[in-house]
């Protein structure tokens, strides 16, 4: 996503459903997902994201502008109070946008770790190399991590840095491919050893299919065999055929790919953001949609919380984390936070508290506690507040009913003659 507060770019909306058959060809002759060298932490096994435990890892989440909003430090919270796993945060490398400092990269980390949240960092710097000329090159993100590093270091298992945002507009887009390998090899040598997510060109929608053709040999190009591909899914993917077939693409060549950005509609098209989330859970493969709260005017529609306030939800806050196949029912808390199981498809299974999953979702719990009643017996919504760890850090048990125990919002709830946690809260 560009800068929220300018005009965003209507991006040439083009025909994108047939797939590149000789590229897909040569990726799946290739099956490069099949190897890795990196295995501490976050990392890419047999063509998935997984932990360090081998664990599946299925991205749920959303971004939060923090580069233009550093003082609404509540959100990322906010964020995982309403069920998410994962929270993208917008960065500035200082070359475009407010260089966002090693301390408070540290300070993010740690309200992603207090929240139970993987963070997925970006440096937004990049947005539309090559066709806007106030953006940052790969080379000068590169740069920026490695200023940075000593807030990144050791944290492999909660973090997943998003070299550059949208890091090629749709001038020359050719020259992404060279340019990624390049910067994985930069981040390699200086000793980043974390997953490293890519974006695609063509301002992240890759219409040109220059992603999807070479994502083959950028991923072998990593030595640590640790690269996530990141989509980004606007007017151009406006149909079933035009979602099903990129995703598709490298679910079939065993290739990591993550929906790092979505929206319902957008400047150059509506947006199917059905199919792309209905499809993203039958493959287990992540979603990241845009954007929390903060985008200006001319693209607001796309603000899931009117003024950052998580009471105050928009159509589009409601679409993405209560609808099918959204966030709540879906999102699996990581395992290094004490959640479990493979994740990402289906409702079969048991919650670590022992009842067993939904295999209906969301639609078997009308009151939305997290609780629902098939075959006269009660299961756990995947991913909702009743999901997870049953035991806060501190002890104390999380609230079967979430906030609606704690009358003064201070994160302690009374249940059962007893105090309890509100999941995600201050207490949390």
């Amino acid at each position: 996503m560009k800068n929220p507060f300018g005009r965003r770019q209507v991006r040439a909306v083009v025909a994108v459903a047939v797939t590149g058959l000789l590229a897909l060809l040569g990726q799946l002759l290739g099956a490069p997902g099949t190897a890795q060298a990196a295995t501490t932490g976050i990392h890419v096994s047999n063509g998935r994201v997984v932990e360090g435990n081998g664990s599946d890892f299925v991205m749920r989440g959303v971004s939060h502008a923090y580069v233009w909003y550093p003082g609404r430090t509540g959100a990322i919270g906010d964020i995982a109070a309403k069920g998410a796993n994962t929270v993208r945060v917008v960065l500035g490398g200082g070359n475009r946008w407010t260089k966002t400092s090693a301390s408070e990269i540290s300070a993010v980390i740690g309200q992603c770790k207090q929240h139970r949240l993987i963070c997925v960092l970006e440096d937004h710097d990049t947005t539309g190399y090559g066709e806007d000329g106030a953006a940052a090159s790969l080379d000068q993100a590169v740069a920026y991590w490695k200023s940075v590093k000593s807030a990144l270091d050791g944290q492999e298992s909660y973090v997943v840095i998003n070299i550059g945002n949208e890091p090629w507009g749709n001038n020359n887009a050719g020259q992404w491919t060279g340019a990624t390998k390049s910067a994985i090899g930069q981040m390699r040598a200086a000793g980043f050893h974390h997953a490293l997510m890519v974006d695609a060109p063509n301002w992240g929608q890759d219409w040109s299919g220059t992603m999807r053709d070479n994502a083959s040999s950028v991923f072998a190009s990593d030595p640590d065999r640790n690269t996530i591909f990141s989509v980004h899914m606007y007017g151009v993917y406006n149909s079933a055929d035009k979602v099903n077939g990129y995703l598709n693409s490298f679910v079939n060549a065993h290739l990591p790919l993550v929906v790092g950005e979505f929206g319902f509609k957008h400047s150059d098209g509506d947006v199917d953001e059905d199919t792309i989330m209905a499809t993203a859970q039958s493959k287990g493969l992540g979603y990241l949609g845009w954007s929390w709260s903060g985008n200006g005017g001319d693209v607001s529609y796309l603000d899931m919380v009117n003024g950052f306030d998580p009471n105050s939800m928009t159509g589009w806050g409601s679409r993405i984390f209560n609808g099918a196949n959204g966030i709540a029912s879906t999102a699996r808390i990581a395992a290094v936070y004490g959640g479990g199981g493979t994740g990402g498809s289906g409702g079969s299974g048991t919650a670590p508290n022992g009842y067993p999953y939904c295999v209906n979702g969301s639609a078997s719990d009308p009151d939305g506690d997290g609780w629902g009643w098939e075959n006269n017996a009660s299961c756990v919504v995947r991913g909702s507040r009743a999901d997870g760890a049953a035991t806060a850090p501190n002890g104390y048990p999380y609230c079967v009913n979430g906030s609606a125990s704690d009358p003064d919002g201070d994160g302690w709830g009374w249940e059962n003659n007893a105090s309890c946690v509100v999941r995600g809260g201050p207490a949390d």
